[in-house]
């Protein structure tokens, strides 16, 4: 797989990674060995990127990436990285501090089995966080006392991004980016590539939508954020469809599926088309079971789409996608 380095961690990874949400909750269930072998597919199709965070199942994720890294006998050559802030409670500006910041990577690395996490991001924050002199500050202390490699943020709007690209240690910024939302392509991308800043671009199937397999009739568990926060109730909407309104995504996607190129499926092309574009460092899809991981793995070996393929993505999403979303995020 192709390799690409990640910001300023300095660190090279596969262009296609694991987002490993789906390992913890909030997607339906799934069991240890699915979840094990899911891990152990997508790093078997070539990815060395690993992505959890510490509320996936209130730390399920991380405990099993840390089943997983045991097993291998260590990270070896994987990257992973976690994130935090969002276990606080209240969700608050002011919880962001050098304590909690202690806690929550101690707990993080308590999960994951090692000394050393890779990269642990802020995790959505307020907004406020992310212009607060003070906040760098503790992450450059968690860094100076070994708890952390490097940092960097998850993010929900491109002002949001913009903010934290401008620090001088922010890692990678992390960001949703799909044929959905392509706003980020504008600003985001081209001052993270200036500042060497890594993108990781997450929600990369518009939650399943841009895989093609959905119709109007799909219906979701209700343990499943594609039920319980179709309207933004328990975060943020983007998180869920990409911010995408199911049925208005539906239509969209059905005419994704027919650019899709023989010998490929709707999300590798979708796929693709994250890696085609410039500044992006690794995209993170999830997978529910091991034969997901592996076809998301290969999308990485498609060429770059061409002009006309590329070009009618842009069309589908001027005409049915952007007016619900471009000037949201």
């Amino acid at each position: 797989m192709e390799k690409r380095v990640l910001g300023r961690t300095g660190r090279s990874v596969g262009v296609v990674g694991l987002g490993c949400w789906q390992l913890g909750g909030d997607w339906g269930e799934v069991a240890d060995d699915d979840a094990l072998a899911v891990l152990d597919a997508a790093v078997a199709g070539g990815v060395t990127f690993l992505d959890t965070a510490d509320v996936y199942g209130d730390g399920r994720s991380e405990r099993l990436v840390g089943r997983f890294l045991a097993q291998r006998g260590g990270t070896q050559d994987l990257t992973v990285a976690t994130k935090m802030g969002r276990r606080a409670d209240p969700h608050v500006a002011g919880a962001y501090t050098l304590d909690a910041f202690r806690a929550w990577t101690d707990r993080s690395r308590e999960n994951l089995g090692v000394d050393t996490l890779d990269l642990v991001q802020l995790h959505c924050p307020p907004t406020e966080v992310l212009g607060r002199d003070a906040v760098y500050d503790a992450l450059d202390t968690i860094v100076d006392e070994g708890r952390v490699a490097a940092y960097g943020v998850s993010v929900e709007t491109v002002d949001e991004a913009l903010t934290a690209i401008a620090r001088p240690h922010v890692a990678s910024v992390q960001i949703i980016l799909n044929a959905f939302r392509r706003k980020p392509l504008e600003q985001v991308l081209p001052a993270a590539a200036e500042a060497g800043v890594g993108i990781i671009a997450r929600v990369p199937l518009a939650s399943g939508l841009l895989s093609g397999r959905y119709d109007e009739s799909t219906t979701f568990a209700p343990t499943d954020h594609r039920t319980f926060n179709r309207h933004g109730e328990s975060f943020d909407v983007g998180e869920t469809f990409a911010g995408v309104p199911f049925e208005v995504g539906v239509r969209a996607a059905r005419e994704v599926a027919a650019l899709t190129p023989a010998g490929a499926t709707t999300a590798q092309l979708a796929l693709r088309w994250i890696l085609d574009q410039p500044g992006v460092s690794v995209v993170i899809p999830g997978a529910r079971n091991a034969a997901q991981a592996q076809g998301n793995a290969a999308a990485a070996d498609l060429p770059p789409l061409d002009d006309a393929t590329s070009d009618a993505l842009e069309r589908i999403y001027d005409e049915q996608v952007r007016a619900h979303v471009h000037g949201r995020w």
